[in-house]
């Protein structure tokens, strides 16, 4: 009998329509084999003769990163098996079929994630054995798996959080809050091979390549190198900020539609980072790194959010006594709205209890553990004030919870506190609404309601514990004792007497009220109140006044009284940003004690109608993941007051399901004239 021939390989089929459509991954194209962990997957491998599982032994080797070892988790040696055991790299459950063998690979949900390569050993007996490549496939985390600590159970959710390409960003104040919409593009089909780019070109890999791929199984890891590089603070990341006004050597970041153009600039570019970005576009790109990656997050916007960066939970403003918002060196800042992502796993690096969604922060604004991140940290943490808690939990803290205090600044030094706000920051907390694009209210998932006894008890313990081990003077625990800066004889506010539009002049009006009190005078009471208003910049700073008024006014016993107030176009036509926002304060001082009273009043400018002036130099921008391959841009010209343009384009759609189109109109006037419209695609027939 003439001895069996030994075993070749002569072809593998790595099913890639099959098992792209069971792993989630089909929208991110059908060339590449894109595998989730803790699932199976099914190759079909082909031999020169049958396969006899007494003679022939098969030994698979998954590998992925520099110098791959079993010792660091990045090379893995499996025997086919008829089942699969545990939670580890196994091939089992194979089915032979003449010359054909159908096996089942099973990756652990603790694998490390990105670019695999398989082989296969075969032997006979104890001869020699041959190896053959198995083909490539890049691995990535699963939220559909139980045993990933990424792990989501619900398919709505699912289909928010990690499947959906496009979404919304929340900015402006937080009463009038406007919604933009965001092409995040994850399933383009180059975007998977740029995040893996982004991880390499972290300093963590740079530094100890082998080191950086062992640790790719932590979903927490990942998220901080991602939270790092998407800004370029320290490193090739992938955006760089801008908070001023110049951004002629780059791209405003008002005129972003969608991270695909930003991640793959980035990308051709060879790793330089792209101008400009600010905390929207930051946030924006680290969700679409993200979801790619497996990890269901969502973009979070925080309106008067708090950059504390001495710790101490108060932020200080200061003004003079003619109500001008005062420059400060402090670095402390209350952003009129700030935007972070959160990203959902369980965190088997904490106590029980923190498992959820977690902040994750890519905007530079301190650094953590030397590199600019933040997070991530446990938004129950957040709420329950346990800020002993990692990643960077005491700054995220201070962003919704900080107090802010103002104070009278004159001759070089403060003369009192104006007001201490407990309830200003932290305000409006937004994401958009699963299965919705309206704009869901998170607030409560941070913090207790305002004023109520849990908010201020948690308050107190996350302050001791910030403060105490300082044992330096904070002016937060001598205010939590002083009131007497709340004795006022007379309430004040500012309120719009009509929309604000921008070309109109504002009109508003000074609301003043008596307030009753037995040991106050009966007398009418004198105030000299003065006005001012300025442009207010996104950090929360202002420009030099451009309007100054002031009236003197009497108010007599339990009386109220309105006085109009008229800010005209021309003042601020040529002294505002781009953003069109306005801060305008009052202080008055009662001339029967000398004490200050102050009132503020934030508001963001509605864009024009067309109808109001010409826009010159406008350009079109339509974008839109899985309708269109990149962008469209088309030059409008000059677009007169009253005049109506239709543009006809064809649009060849390239998958089917929800999707978005993007329409961005710049104009030398306005930047930022932003509309959608959701379209399903169908599905093509079947032929």
């Amino acid at each position: 009998m003439d001895p069996v021939a030994a075993l070749e390989l002569k072809s593998v089929e790595q099913q890639i329509p099959r098992n792209n459509k069971d792993h989630h991954t089909q929208e991110m194209g059908s060339t590449k084999l894109i595998l989730r962990r803790g699932q199976h997957f099914s190759l079909t491998l082909t031999f020169n003769r049958p396969f006899q599982p007494q003679k022939d032994h098969l030994t698979f080797v998954a590998e992925t990163g520099p110098e791959p070892s079993e010792l660091l988790g990045t090379r893995a040696t499996f025997l086919l098996t008829q089942t699969q055991t545990g939670n580890v790299w196994s091939a089992s459950d194979f089915t032979a079929d003449s010359n054909s063998l159908q096996v089942s690979i099973f990756s652990p949900a603790s694998a490390v994630i990105g670019h695999y390569t398989l082989q296969l050993e075969i032997s006979q007996d104890q001869g020699p054995g041959v190896t053959y490549p198995l083909g490539n496939f890049i691995l990535l985390f699963n939220p559909w798996s139980t045993d990933d600590d990424v792990y989501l159970p619900s398919e709505t959710l699912l289909q928010e959080y990690v499947m959906s390409d496009y979404g919304f960003v929340y900015k402006g104040q937080e009463n009038s809050i406007t919604s933009r919409p965001w092409n995040y593009g994850q399933f383009e089909e180059d975007i998977i091979d740029i995040c893996f780019e982004i991880l390499n070109k972290s300093l963590y890999f740079l530094k100890n390549p082998s080191k950086d791929h062992s640790q790719r199984g932590s979903v927490v890891y990942v998220c901080r190198v991602v939270s790092a590089m998407i800004n370029s603070n320290d490193d090739s990341g992938v955006l760089q900020g801008n908070w001023g006004e110049n951004y002629s050597q780059g791209i405003s970041p008002l005129e972003w539609n969608g991270s695909v153009a930003i991640l793959r600039q980035w990308s051709a570019r060879g790793g330089q980072p792209v101008k400009y970005g600010q905390c929207w576009v930051f946030a924006c790109v680290m969700c679409t790194v993200m979801r790619c990656l497996g990890v269901p997050t969502r973009v979070v916007s925080n309106f008067h959010s708090a950059h504390n960066t001495d710790g101490n939970l108060t932020i200080d403003t200061y003004y003079d006594r003619t109500a001008g918002m005062l420059p400060t060196r402090k670095p402390d800042k209350i952003w009129n709205f700030h935007v972070w992502n959160e990203c959902w796993m369980i965190r088997k690096d904490l106590p029980p209890g923190y498992n959820g969604w977690q902040v994750l922060d890519p905007t530079p604004q301190q650094t953590s553990s030397g590199l600019f991140c933040c997070g991530p940290a446990s938004v129950k943490a957040i709420k329950e004030g346990d800020v002993h808690l990692p990643y960077d939990t005491p700054f995220v803290f201070a962003e919704v919870n900080a107090d802010e205090v103002i104070w009278l600044f004159e001759g070089g030094q403060v003369q009192e506190i104006l007001a201490h706000n407990t309830s200003y920051i932290g305000k409006a907390i937004s994401t958009k609404m699963v299965g919705s694009d309206e704009r869901l209210d998170i607030t409560t998932s941070y913090k207790y309601p305002e004023g109520s006894s849990e908010e201020r008890s948690v308050f107190i313990k996350a302050s001791r514990k910030m403060l105490e081990p300082r044992r330096d003077s904070s002016s937060l625990l001598d205010l939590l004792g002083s009131e007497a800066f709340k004795d006022k004889p007379v309430q004040l506010q500012l309120r719009l007497a009509r929309a604000p539009m921008w070309g109109q002049d504002l009109l508003l009006t000074l609301h003043v009220q008596r307030v009753p009190n037995r040991a106050q005078s009966r007398g009418p009471i004198g105030l000299m109140v003065h006005f001012c208003a300025q442009a207010l910049l996104h950090g929360g700073s202002t420009r030099e006044p451009f309007w100054r008024h002031a009236v003197h006014l009497s108010v007599d016993f339990e009386k109220e009284l309105q006085w109009p107030l008229l800010l005209p176009y021309s003042n601020y036509r040529s002294k505002l940003t781009d953003e069109k926002l306005i801060h305008v304060s009052g202080i008055a001082e009662v001339e029967e004690t000398g004490r200050f009273i102050l009132v503020l009043k934030d508001f963001s400018l509605e864009p024009p109608h067309l109808s109001i002036e010409a826009l010159n130099n406008c350009t079109m921008v339509l974008e839109g993941s899985g309708l269109i391959n990149g962008q469209i841009t088309k030059g409008l010209g000059t677009l007169m007051a009253g005049h109506t343009i239709q543009i006809q384009l064809e649009l060849y759609p390239i998958k089917a399901g929800p999707h978005q189109l993007q329409v961005l109109i710049s104009s030398s006037e306005v930047k930022e004239i932003k509309g959608y419209k959701d379209i399903v695609i169908a599905a093509a027939p079947a032929s």
